[in-house]
């Protein structure tokens, strides 16, 4: 049986304020996700809106 190797990588969207973060997954293969991926979404801590920006996750 072939091997099962994604062309999916997880990622994590972090706020380099609070350090707070979401994993998610990208795909690597798709041009529409090349280069850092930024997000606006909820932080907890700051109880707003801000951006989140890609970082290396360490596994």
């Amino acid at each position: 049986m072939a091997s099962k190797k994604g062309s999916n990588e997880f990622i994590k969207l972090e706020n380099k304020e609070t350090g707070f973060f979401y994993t998610t997954k990208k795909n690597m293969k798709s041009e529409n996700t090349q280069g850092k991926m930024k997000f606006r979404k909820y932080d907890p801590k700051l109880r707003k809106h801000v951006v989140f920006t890609e970082a290396k996750m360490s596994h």
